[in-house]
């Protein structure tokens, strides 16, 4: 069971009270990019096992969007941010790098 904290209101409860929303900081290809490639965005995502990424949704609290950076082995949440940011905070890159020194964060 993974143990998530809102960004927004602070609360820190069971996976059951948010709603997943898939991989987050996805970048959609500009119209010009073809079929293909919208494609790929839309149906293709790599799933390799380690640190991940993920939208997530205090669906039964404040409501609003937030990301988790977790492992999918081992389950640790290394921490959570507002969906609006662009790219995970320092401080959790950190943390994740402290642990698996291989990972890349997205371009």
């Amino acid at each position: 069971m993974l143990l998530l904290t809102c960004p927004h209101c602070h609360v820190t409860a069971e996976e059951t009270e948010f709603a997943p929303g898939g991989q987050a900081h996805l970048k959609r290809p500009q119209p010009e990019a073809g079929d293909d490639a919208f494609e790929s965005y839309m149906f293709t995502r790599p799933n390799p096992m380690g640190v991940h990424l993920e939208r997530w949704r205090h669906a039964y609290g404040c409501g609003k969007w937030l990301i988790a950076a977790r492992c999918t082995v081992t389950l640790e949440v290394f921490g959570t941010y507002p969906a609006q940011t662009a790219a995970p905070p320092a401080e959790i890159v950190k943390k994740i790098k402290k642990k698996r020194p291989e990972w890349e964060a997205p371009a």
